[in-house]
């Protein structure tokens, strides 16, 4: 009988089961829902009990009905640059400081005293940033001494539900490029950066590959999970690097572009990808050997979102596509900043926020609506030049929510001037790219290849030149505008 894999997608808001065959058919997915507690400003916090709880309850649902002896193995792909402290027993010493906790402000600023920015930029593929792992480890040691001292590993989501559920504490490559300790030439823990920030060696997890077996269910959770004692479980990788390869983006060269709350533009290289601007930062791989470059943008579904909600009564987005399609390209010369939630790539400025410019009579709902889009893909296409200082890129993949939406895909073909190729499951990238590594892992999969079993490219979106043409004069008008901004961001963010 043919062999079943699940696939855990541990995310911010929930964690999404998906149960595939090994010919690649989807069988179910099941979302569990969970909290972020949000306080003190910046503080971001989950409790990894209800990860446990999520992952368990996703599983027995997800196999409602299905032999469970039948799963060949589990993986994950997970949410980043976390800081989930255990003791020698696996026992959380308190709540996991996600990838949204940004009080690590004072450690960050220490480390790249010590350092410099450029130097840690160089060993890990990241800029300094009070989002990473190491910054807010050293937060704990000086905040929470007790903690600290008791701890015995600190770990990633998807890691603490590995150590929980096999006894081992270890973390892959991908989710430990994610932390800023990690080297990212050698593939180790950087001595240095520890060295740097006071934090021992000893603290944090074994490095795995993404396609090792991490270890199997260990016989006193297999009830409480819902797999047999022995099930094998396969480390999978962080969220960003598996939804590479859950696009199909597997060889050297092939990069895909990512809109769904935020916005990213990834691919796969066989050497990191550095930029002399940093506005491109680069993880270890899922697939071993390769490298993951990636520029994110902070706010392009959720601007959709947000002139949804505050122009158009929330209407669905069929009729936001037809009001985007009845205005021209260039929406009447009306620019869109789409920095609502400050912005990373390609400003890097947190104390950015969004504006129109140009307003005049002649514009409508049409324009703002369509203008919020542009400004997004013009934002897109300036993290796609920095890409293409190294890479002549006029292919990608495109992915996310936002792919569903025809006349979006096209601006953004338009703007940045690719041809998109669109699987037909745009949305199951992460959970697609565990499902390959876990079959990788236990040898059901001979290759990353595989992943073509999962995918089927139905639509191709190419740029139409006459729009082209407009949006080659807003380019630089757009670009002028964010610097002419630039020195009222820090103004407006202190009011």
């Amino acid at each position: 009988m043919e062999k079943l894999i699940i696939a855990h997608d541990l995310g911010t808001s929930g964690n999404k089961a998906t149960l595939f065959t090994t010919k690649g058919k989807l069988v179910r997915s099941v979302t569990v829902s969970y909290d972020v507690h949000f306080f003190h400003g910046n503080y971001a916090e989950q409790d990894p009990e209800n990860w446990w709880d999520a992952v368990c309850d996703a599983t027995k649902a997800v196999l409602e009905g299905e032999d469970p002896t039948r799963v060949a193995a589990m993986s994950f792909s997970a949410q980043m640059q976390g800081c989930l402290v255990v003791d020698k027993n696996g026992v959380p010493l308190r709540d996991a400081m996600i990838w949204a906790d940004q009080r690590a402000v004072k450690e960050a600023k220490e480390l790249e005293k010590k350092l410099g920015a450029k130097r840690i930029y160089q060993i890990t593929g990241h800029r300094v940033s009070p989002s990473y792992s190491i910054e807010k480890l050293m937060w704990l040691k000086e905040n929470e001494p007790e903690n600290y001292k008791k701890t015995y590993k600190m770990l990633q989501a998807k890691d603490y539900i590995i150590a929980r559920a096999t006894g081992n504490f270890v973390t892959d490559y991908s989710d430990a490029s994610g932390t800023q300790a990690l080297d990212l030439r050698k593939l180790q823990w950087s001595k240095e950066i520890l060295d740097a920030a006071g934090i021992e060696k000893d603290k944090l997890p074994e490095l795995k590959k993404s396609t090792d077996i991490a270890g199997c269910i260990q016989e006193r959770v297999a009830g409480e999970i819902g797999l047999p004692a022995g099930t094998p479980v396969v480390c999978g990788g962080g969220d960003g690097p598996c939804s590479a390869v859950g696009a199909a983006c597997i060889q050297d060269g092939e990069f895909y572009l990512t809109f769904g709350t935020s916005a990213w533009i990834g691919g796969t290289t066989s050497e990191p990808f550095i930029d002399e601007e940093q506005t491109l930062f680069c993880f270890a791989h899922v697939i071993p050997g390769k490298y993951m470059p990636c520029g994110t943008m902070q706010a392009a579904g959720s601007s959709y979102s947000y002139i949804r909600e505050a122009l158009c009564d929330s209407a669905p987005y069929e009729d936001l596509e037809r009001m985007i399609e009845s205005s021209p390209a260039g929406a009447k010369n009306l620019i869109f900043l789409p920095y609502l939630l400050g912005e990373r790539s390609p400003r890097w400025n947190p104390d950015t926020s969004a504006a129109f410019l140009g307003i005049k009579p002649v514009h409508e709902k049409r324009d703002y609506v369509r203008a919020v889009i542009e400004g997004v893909a013009m934002n897109m296409e300036l993290i796609l030049q920095a890409y293409r200082k190294q890479a002549d890129i006029r292919s990608m993949t495109l992915t996310g929510g936002g792919a569903r939406g025809k006349a979006v895909s096209q601006i953004l073909a338009d703007v940045l001037d690719v041809d998109f190729h669109m699987p037909d499951n745009v949305e199951g990238a992460t959970s697609i790219g565990a499902a390959v590594i876990a079959g990788v892992g236990v040898g059901v999969f001979g290759s990353f290849d595989e992943v073509k079993r999962f995918l089927e490219f139905k639509e191709e979106v190419r740029p139409v030149p006459s729009h082209q043409d407009e949006y080659e004069r807003l380019k630089p008008i757009f670009d002028e505008a964010y610097q002419c901004m630039r020195p009222l961001y820090e103004k407006i963010s202190k009011l």
